[in-house]
């Protein structure tokens, strides 16, 4: 199974913090096919993709959207633990 193939699932806790931290799924998804690996602790792996925002965020507008998921890789999919955002 290719990279681009596997499924990506979320925990409820990636759910809970997309919400709080103005992430879509379909970005953090998004992040993972296309963004940066870095090793993250306990042998997972977090992705960091910078989006084009151009909008408010907690009542200031910012231009740059980072999101930065934690994954578990699995042999037939990605679970991912937690999302971080950044705005610049």
């Amino acid at each position: 199974m290719s990279q681009e193939d596997k499924p990506v699932v979320f925990t409820r806790h990636a759910r809970e913090r997309c919400a709080m931290r103005g992430a879509t799924e379909a970005d953090v998804i998004k992040a993972i096919r296309e963004g940066k690996p870095e090793p993250a602790q306990r042998g997972l792996w977090l992705y960091r993709l910078n989006l084009e925002y151009q909008r408010e965020w907690d009542g200031k507008r910012y231009a740059v959207q980072q999101i930065a998921p934690v994954v578990e890789e699995e042999p037939d999919r990605y679970v991912v633990i937690t999302v971080y955002t950044y705005y610049f």
